[in-house]
């Protein structure tokens, strides 16, 4: 079927041209051609249309001459003397930390010389969690790196991907030689420290030493269009189907110019790669809703970083468990983000990898599934296409993308079932863990990063896994996973590995060489025993003992050199024969996709983002709507606390009348009312921070603006507050008697409207800051409790002290509670105070009416006045001057209560933008 639709899409059989031999055209130039292997006339637009599927892989180009086994080879990652090291507080030294060295390929010519680390005293500030690491990756295999928890798999992971600053971090990675930058390595790959060192995921300052990819550095804008990196965590939206989860991710990665035909086509490509077509139409799911299963999760994943097809294709222990995350989280705590501590170098074709490079070419896959739990798997994925791919890529390709992604990871059968939670079954766990990994990769990526991509599944869902991640090297991608403990079938699809301990390497090679290895270490491996299982556990063994694991590291380095030396580097077949700017024009020729690149041609540059500001606002909002739309129970939860409150004040406070009793209960009434409507806010607090973790992953490859997010949250959450506002005003006004007829409900309306957005933008802001909900429900009832108190209405703003003034004015219940005041008493013509009543609550009340007459008569006189039984002697106004209600208008106070929401929005984005810094980037 392959065949036949590259035979009616006959410009895919014209690549265009590459580079001409001896000119070294600049990268922006040759990213221009990104796309134009799937972009064409309207007639091939029209083509894509009737197109039901897109080949993977697409066909290659290029010149490079075919390697042992009949594949061509065009890239080649290379990481050099990686270092990495810690300062902590002073404890133990952990069990294994002893040796220290680098490392070579078996295929490399040289062994590098690395000093190694000395061991670390019970006293030392300092920890080295890499020390050394060399090692490569070549265009069609997979590269795994091993090792017990705590032995810098994730760390290797997060330097390669670049997710750690490169202040920190010494040594290089490269793309075919040349530099591998963030931007370039975010397009072309996709994410755990080794792994993220060759994806760029670390900062270059950071990371002393190279990435070449074809012997060439490999800068950002370079990697970021040709890798994808593929994380240890399902970070997936649980209420979309396999297929839309990939289909979204198509919309994301793959270019605007590619017809939607082409787009779902590449979708249902990737379901059938990634082993998904039976899950393609159930939701991924979570906690509450039944969705795919722990392995098809992953594959979903994984196709979300590789639907735009990457040359490189990073993995972080996408086989693992969770234990990994959980010593990445220690570690996180002895602040493993330090400046000047990782050494060595990345390259892709043996140019470093720069930070934009990386960022363009590479996609990394997270271990954990955040996803939105009511879209469907074709949904997420087409949503994720939107933000990935370039806005010229015509929107049949990019649903051609996603229906291709979806066939790549199985997904066809889950493709209309939402993603699921707590409360909505979806797709199983398995499904689930896919269409995360869809999402990050819709853009095929040259570069994959994958953070233990099988964690928390089953043998069968994790070896469905690495067969997805297989096919995808297969199509022309470099694929790095961290990887915790592969089955003996997983280790047969594995082409390289990498056996950490102590963030040192006991072994580098091919799994089929780990049984000789430790033969000639004097351990064989029995032959009714898992090589792995068996490497891993000698490997904890020797960390047990007292000399840790210093004679493996030892030995390593020898037998590199032993082996490096039996190997001509002149007669390498898999040497690349192209620098990275050649390499990844014929990989755009072969079909390969680039996120954010212009495919059109009419720009000489690589676009940060694949869209603009006004289309990622659309799909993001858009997005939003549904997954809000498919959970009614939330928002029905709340209209029903709004009514339900509004009711039981309808009744206490029934039909007021304008007495001077009346007059204090519509205080009161107003004061609990303004109130009410900030509490209600704090309970959407949780779906503000499940939103946030999805937007950290995503903004992550720069999949769209932190602005753009922080627009579409506001336009999505603003018409479920009209409906509340309404609820509580019609259920109130009426019943209570407030005054102002028509206009007065008005004013009364849009108050407690701009009291909801302000209490929106509140509890939008406190999730940016606040990472848990408990504690964030803690701050929001104090704060709340704290504006209140200061509103003025326990205590007049005269009489607060000097030192709390400047609370006053920064409550946010003040401003409403003043507006309706002023809607209530400033009208003139009602009187609460007559006559006699003047006497109420005064020890003249229990005087007979005849005597109250003539005392009032008699006050009259001394003030040269008339004051009868029916004489007004306090009306509305009077009620504002003793409530110190006069500096602003109600207009005034409403318009100061609106900007407080957008204050609080602004305050949110740069939250988003601190809280990124500080996260791996």
């Amino acid at each position: 079927m392959a065949r036949a639709v590259h035979d009616r899409l006959p410009f895919l059989a014209t690549p265009p041209p590459a580079p001409a031999r001896g000119r070294n055209p600049p990268l922006a130039e040759m990213l221009r051609l990104v796309g134009a292997a799937t972009v064409d006339s309207d007639a091939a637009a029209a083509a894509d249309e009737e197109a039901n599927a897109l080949s993977l892989p697409l066909p290659r180009g290029g010149a490079t001459p075919p390697p042992p086994g009949g594949r061509t080879i065009q890239f080649r990652l290379a990481f050099t003397s990686l270092t990495y090291s810690v300062r902590a507080a002073r404890r133990a030294r952990p069990s294994g930390g002893d040796g220290g060295g680098g490392f070579r390929l078996p295929l490399q010519n040289r062994c590098d010389r690395v000093t190694a680390a000395a061991p670390d005293a019970h006293s030392s500030r300092a920890r080295v969690l890499l020390d050394g690491i060399t090692g490569e990756a070549r265009e069609g295999e997979i590269l795994a790196v091993m090792g017990a928890s705590g032995s810098g798999k994730s760390t290797l992971i997060d330097a390669l991907a670049n997710r750690i600053s490169r202040d920190a971090l010494k040594g290089s990675v490269t793309l075919n030689g040349e530099p591998l930058t963030g931007n370039i390595i975010k397009s072309i790959s996709a994410y755990s420290t080794l792994i993220d060192a060759l994806a760029n995921r670390i900062s270059r300052d950071a990371l002393k030493g190279s990435v070449t990819l074809n012997g060439e550095p490999l800068t950002g804008n370079v990697i970021k269009s040709i890798s994808a990196y593929v994380m240890q965590d399902d970070l997936l939206f649980p209420m979309l189907t396999v297929a839309e989860t990939l289909s979204f991710a198509a919309e994301f990665r793959l270019p605007r110019a590619l017809p939607a035909a082409k787009k779902r086509t590449r979708v249902l490509e990737l379901i059938d790669q990634l082993g998904l077509r039976a899950a393609a139409d159930t939701i991924i799911g979570d906690e509450g809703h039944r969705g795919v299963s722990g392995g098809e999760r992953r594959r979903v994943s994984i196709g979300t970083d590789i639907i735009h097809d990457p040359i490189l294709l990073f993995l972080d222990e996408p086989t693992s468990g969770l234990d990994s995350t959980s010593a990445f989280m220690v570690v996180q705590l002895y602040d493993r983000i330090s400046r000047d501590a990782l050494k060595g170098s990345v390259t892709l074709n043996g140019e470093p990898l720069t930070g934009n490079v990386i960022k363009s070419i590479s996609a990394y896959v997270m271990q954990d599934d955040l996803l939105f739990p009511m879209l469907t798997v074709a949904e997420t994925l087409s949503f994720a296409a939107e933000f990935r791919l370039p806005r010229a890529l015509p929107a049949a390709k990019k649903r051609t993308r996603v229906l291709e992604l979806i066939d790549q990871l199985g997904l066809r059968a889950a493709a209309d079932t939402i993603i699921g939670d707590e409360g909505h079954r979806g797709v199983s766990g398995g499904e689930r863990r896919r269409v995360s990994i869809g999402t990050d990769i819709i853009h095929d990526p040259i570069l994959l990063f994958l953070d233990e991509p099988t964690s928390g599944l089953d043998s069968t869902s994790a070896f469905m896994v690495v067969q997805v991640l297989r096919s995808i090297a297969e199509s022309g991608s470099i694929v790095i996973t961290s990887i915790h403990q592969p089955s003996h079938r997983i280790l047969g699809l594995l082409d390289r590995l990498i056996l950490l301990s102590g963030g040192r390497t006991v072994f580098s090679g091919p799994p089929s060489a780990i049984p000789a290895y430790f033969a000639e270490f004097g351990y064989p491996v029995p032959d009714d025993e898992n090589r792995a299982e068996f490497a891993l556990d000698l490997i904890r063994e020797f960390e047990s003992s007292p000399a840790g694991t210093g004679q493996l590291v030892s030995f390593n380095k020898t037998w590199q050199v032993m082996h490096a030396a039996r190997h001509n580097p002149n007669d390498d077949p898999w040497a690349p024969t192209m620098s990275l700017k050649e390499a990844i024009s014929a990989s755009i020729s072969r079909g390969k996709l680039v996120s954010g690149s212009d495919v059109a041609g009419e720009a000489a540059s690589m676009h940060t983002y694949a869209n603009p500001f006004w289309v990622e606002m659309k799909v993001l909002t858009k997005r939003s709507a549904i997954n809000t739309r498919r959970m009614p129970e939330l928002f029905l939860i709340r209209l029903g606390a709004v009514v339900i409150t509004g009711a039981i004040l309808a009744t206490v406070f029934y039909k007021l009348d304008q007495s001077p009793k009346g007059a204090q209960e519509r205080l009161g009434f107003f004061a609990f009312a303004m109130s009410t409507m900030f509490y209600t806010c704090a309970d959407a607090l949780p779906v503000f921070l499940h939103e946030r973790y999805i937007f950290l992953r995503e903004t992550a490859y720069g999949a769209y603006r932190r602005t753009s997010y922080v627009f579409s949250n506001a336009i999505v959450s603003f018409p479920p507050l009209v409906v509340l506002s309404l609820a509580f005003a019609f259920t109130t006004f009426f019943a209570v008697g407030l005054a102002g007829g028509v206009s007065g409900f008005a004013f009364y309306t849009l108050a407690i409207l701009a009291s909801f957005w302000a209490g929106s933008g509140f509890v939008t802001f406190l999730s940016g800051v606040i990472p848990h909900v408990m504690i964030g429900y803690t701050v929001v009832v104090a704060i709340l409790a704290y504006f209140l108190l200061f509103s003025g209405f326990f205590i007049n703003r005269d009489r607060i002290p000097d030192y709390w003034i400047w609370f006053h004015y920064l409550s946010l219940v003040k401003y409403p509670f003043e507006g309706v005041l002023q809607n209530e008493f400033g009208r003139g013509g009602e009187c609460y105070v007559r006559g006699t009543q003047m006497f109420d609550n005064s020890p003249l009340a229990v005087l007979p009416d005849a005597v109250k007459t003539r005392v009032l008569a008699s006050i009259g006189t001394a003030l040269g006045v008339k004051i009868g039984p029916n004489t007004c002697v306090m009306t509305g106004h009077n009620v504002l001057r003793e409530a110190a209600v006069t500096q602003l208008g109600k207009w005034e106070c409403l318009l100061v209560t609106a900007a407080w929401g957008f204050f609080f929005r602004l305050l949110f984005y740069f939250s988003l933008v601190l809280g990124s810094k500080n996260k791996r980037r």
